[in-house]
């Protein structure tokens, strides 16, 4: 546990650049590169603080946020426990009542957004902001709402979300809640990063800090034991490597490193030899209603597991099965899409959005040292590309 005298040292040695913090998602020495570019009037770190800071603007004015403000009461009668409803289920045309609801893959319904999806996502997305925004200018406002959003949606005996999502993406008609739903929290992986960058403020307390990893603790055990989480440990796509994502991240931000190794060297390795074909497909994606979209969506996971690896040690960047199969692979696969080098024929709901590469091409150009990847982030973000908060939080190659 942290000491009081502990949490201002680290405090402030965060402030000044010099802390060794265990942060998951983020690199502290990469943060603090950025601070220190920012500070100097570099123009690449100036572009991407003054895009976070409009958006910390606007977070300082979000929530809080809570499960317990949703109109619908949970069936254990329980305010605190989260709901969702799953985001492919319509009511039944062929039914008074519309039960049971039918499934329409990749078209979304809207009814879903009056539970706690959305507001769970905000909830993280403003903390996140928050916290970066309070690293780089120190200003306390940061700090204290950011806290207030995470003691209410996490720590209060009134508002606190239960640690589970046993009634996640609920089908009405059909089921309370699938393990399904545990795709809906992996916004909540950066969350223990958050927390740990308020550490220097008084807003953020030792007892705070402590009770937020008992939570991920008890998430964690949930994942792991009940029904649901194995499961989710049993799917072939994008949900079974983002299940595997949050039991690492909230492993290793609950103290739990072991675990963490475990999942990184065992079911991690498996997942890409099943996901990714030795010319670099996904399958299980390619499949899909969606299949840009799910095929982004499952690399990125790849990578934020490559990227917590490597902080421990592991390097899953150049793993490779016998035949071939890895993340390189996969993100070969993808590229000459994403430049519109190839023309995308898979069958798709949506035009591609090939900009949610963006973190994934910048880290692989870093990574395997090839600038072509840097090149075609560039081409697709244009003139959004000094602004984008990838530059906060990932070198430059």
């Amino acid at each position: 546990m942290y000491s009081r005298s502990s949490r201002l040292a680290l405090g402030m040695a965060l402030l000044a650049g010099t802390a060794q913090a265990a942060l998951v998602m983020w690199d502290l020495d990469v943060l603090e590169s950025k601070r220190v570019a920012w500070k100097a009037g570099a123009t690449d770190a100036v572009s991407a603080v003054e895009a976070l800071l409009e958006e910390a603007s606007a977070a300082l004015t979000a929530g809080p946020y809570s499960v317990t403000f949703k109109e619908e009461t949970p069936p254990s009668g329980d305010k605190r426990d989260y709901m969702s409803q799953g985001p492919y289920w319509w009511p039944n045309p062929d039914t008074g009542d519309g039960l049971p609801y039918i499934r329409r893959d990749g078209v979304r319904n809207p009814e879903g957004d009056a539970l706690d999806r959305q507001p769970m996502s905000r909830m993280a997305s403003s903390a996140v902001t928050l916290a970066l925004a309070y690293f780089f200018t120190g200003e306390e406002r940061y700090a204290a709402h950011g806290a207030l959003l995470l003691r209410t949606w996490f720590l209060s005996g009134e508002t606190g979300m239960n640690p589970h999502l046993e009634y996640g993406q609920r089908i009405p008609g059909r089921t309370p809640g699938r393990g399904i739903g545990i795709i809906d929290s992996p916004s909540l992986m950066p969350v223990g990063d958050a927390a740990t960058l308020f550490l220097p403020s008084d807003a953020w307390t030792e007892e705070d800090h402590e009770a937020l990893r008992g939570w991920f603790r008890a998430y964690n055990a949930w994942l792991l034991e009940s029904d649901h989480g194995r499961d989710e440990a049993r799917q072939h796509n994008n949900h079974g490597t983002w299940y595997d994502a949050q039991v690492v991240a909230y492993a290793l931000f609950s103290g739990n490193a072991d675990l963490a190794r475990e999942i990184l060297l065992g079911s991690v390795k498996q997942r890409i030899a099943a996901h990714i074909e030795p010319d670099g497909r996904q399958p299980h994606e390619l499949g899909r209603t969606l299949p840009s979209g799910y095929s982004q969506f499952n690399l990125i996971g790849f990578v934020e597991l490559a990227a917590m690896a490597e902080r421990i040690g592991i390097d899953l960047w150049r793993y490779e099965t016998e035949d071939g199969r890895g993340i390189r692979k996969a993100l070969d696969y993808l590229v000459p899409y994403a430049s519109g080098a190839r023309e995308w024929t898979y069958e798709d709901l949506a035009d591609p959005d090939w900009k949610r590469l963006a973190p994934v091409l910048r880290r692989a150009a870093i990574v395997y040292g090839n600038p072509e990847y840097e090149s075609v982030l560039q081409r697709l973000l244009g003139g959004e590309a000094p602004r984008h908060r990838i530059n906060l939080i990932v070198p430059a190659p």
